[in-house]
């Protein structure tokens, strides 16, 4: 296959209580910043050719070595991040295109994945980039554990309870054929038009575009808040246990 992935790694880190700006994928676990964890997972990935990140102007010069100390070979830019995640998204979608013009190839799929989620495995990196290919888009997520409620019309009080066997979890990377990405955020891009994650992109555009669900167990936190380190902690442990 022939995929590319897109790291957002321009987060602050604000519920992270980090200092002087500091970026949580900078935080280690087992000895390795978070962002190591997530590259290292992609350039496992049979399925990517190139990894675009989009990251703070201040981390731009520090991922570079990092990516070059490790041989991360398939990192093809890094740039910074815009004011919004979509915003930093679109920027490496930019730059795809211009590569798409110059050498007449486009990808079959573009992978969007969070940088501060830095246990996905390369088997299901490999298994998004077939779906995404095979249904035109796919996402992970999981079950959620809890139950959910919604708000009700007080909000110092809960509403009804939706039906949790009909809810996942969302996760990343999420995948779309290329042309179906790109145009996503050319016409976001022209309305204006935000949304917390580019399948809400797809749905929004192409509703008609099924997004294939893709399970995945629960190794693939979000590094977040402090209380997520010693998890991650625990969770790389195990993983390397395994491997």
């Amino acid at each position: 296959m022939n995929s590319i992935a897109i790291i957002a790694a321009s987060g602050i880190g604000k519920r992270m209580q980090l200092k002087n700006g500091q970026s949580k994928q900078m935080l280690e676990i087992g000895g390795f910043p978070v962002i190591h964890h997530t590259l290292k997972a992609f350039e496992m990935a049979d399925s990517i050719k190139a990894v675009y990140i989009a990251t703070k102007e201040e981390n731009i010069s520090t991922l570079g070595e990092m990516a070059a100390s490790a041989g991360f070979r398939k990192v093809k830019a890094i740039i910074e991040g815009g004011k919004e995640r979509q915003d930093s998204v679109n920027k490496c979608i930019k730059l795809i295109e211009q590569e798409i013009r110059r050498t007449g190839v486009a990808p079959e799929t573009i992978l969007v994945h969070d940088g501060a989620r830095p246990f996905i495995q390369p088997r299901e990196i490999d298994e998004i980039s077939a779906l995404s290919k095979h249904f035109g888009a796919c996402v992970p997520a999981t079950r959620p554990k809890d139950t959910i409620k919604y708000i009700g019309s007080n909000p110092e009080f809960f509403g009804e309870t939706p039906d949790r066997s009909r809810l996942l979890q969302v996760q990343t990377p999420q995948g779309f054929q290329s042309a179906l990405l790109i145009q996503a955020h050319e016409q976001a891009e022209l309305e204006g038009w935000y949304a917390t994650d580019d399948a809400a992109l797809v749905e929004r555009f192409f509703p008609e575009q099924p997004i294939k669900i893709f399970e995945t167990g629960y190794h693939n936190i979000k590094i977040t808040t402090p209380e997520d380190i010693p998890v991650a902690e625990a969770i790389f442990s195990q993983l390397t246990a395994t491997a």
